[in-house]
């Protein structure tokens, strides 16, 4: 798979640690940042990964942060992202299996490097499949289209 992976400064250890793991495995890996003593706001990070999920550049999006929640607020926002917080193990299977999620998101001082990479393996091998959860995954779908339009909003410097 194809991986577009993010981080703010709090995660940089982490983020450098999953994507080692992530070539190790086989898969190719798209580095958004930040890099070494780089800062960043997570939600810059988070939209620019979320991006290369949505135009098709890659399969899946990791986003790493201080908690996971700020990430995983922001890639909610952008249309076409499911994104989870994924810190325990069965919180992790239903993100794909329950939700079809197409991004992963994890706090560098909530989870271990060994529980991240744990969590990350068990969330890389799953596929969602039809199931009782597809009618669920259809209606927020259906929400996404119905509140998503198209706002014109001032100019924001990045």
């Amino acid at each position: 798979m194809k991986i577009s992976l993010g981080c703010d400064e709090a995660a940089y250890d982490l983020k450098e640690i999953i994507k080692q793991h992530l070539l190790e495995t086989g898969h190719e890996v798209v580095d958004n940042g930040v890099g070494q003593g780089e800062t960043a706001l997570y939600p810059d990070i988070a939209v620019k990964t979320c991006e290369k999920v949505t135009d098709g550049n890659c399969d899946r999006g990791i986003l790493v942060c201080g908690t996971g929640i700020g990430m995983a607020m922001t890639a909610n926002k952008v249309p076409g992202i499911r994104a989870a917080v994924c810190h325990d193990p069965y919180s992790t299977e239903r993100s794909i299996l329950s939700n079809n999620g197409n991004v992963m998101c994890m706090g560098a001082r909530v989870v271990a490097p060994q529980l991240a990479i744990y969590l990350l393996d068990l969330w890389m091998g799953l596929t969602f499949k039809d199931s009782p959860s597809t009618e669920k995954v259809e209606r927020i779908l259906y929400y996404e289209k119905q509140f998503c339009r198209k706002q014109e909003v001032p100019e924001y410097e990045v």
